[in-house]
């Protein structure tokens, strides 16, 4: 069954992670295609995992991906929402996350899709 996260991106500039890995984008639509990217394939997860100290120790179910993942995003004011629709459990959504836009973004709501 497909779940529904509904995120922010309160300040889009800040919104870059690290090491590489961070969002590219500077408008709504683009931070949505680049999620939506990194939750239909696992090409993100497999370049973060190579630089680890010990990438067989990573857990290969945090590589899961959904080929069905849809994510729209919309500016409003300063900030970005996004929602994205997956089957994908929310520990490898809150992962992508995190190497897209560090801790720079926020869960605002969670539903069944």
């Amino acid at each position: 069954m497909a779940t529904r996260f509904y995120l922010t991106l309160p300040d889009p500039e800040l919104a870059r992670g690290k090491n590489g890995f961070g969002f590219h984008s500077h408008g709504a639509a683009g931070f949505a295609q680049e999620l939506q990217d990194a939750l239909r394939n696992n090409t993100l997860f497999k370049k973060w995992r190579n630089q680890q100290d010990d990438p067989d120790a990573i857990d290969p179910m945090m590589g899961a991906t959904d080929p069905d993942a849809t994510v729209t995003g919309e500016q409003r004011d300063l900030h970005i929402d996004l929602v994205a629709t997956t089957v994908l459990k929310g520990d490898v959504l809150k992962h992508r996350l995190s190497l897209l836009a560090g801790s720079h973004w926020q869960l605002r709501d969670v539903t069944a899709a």
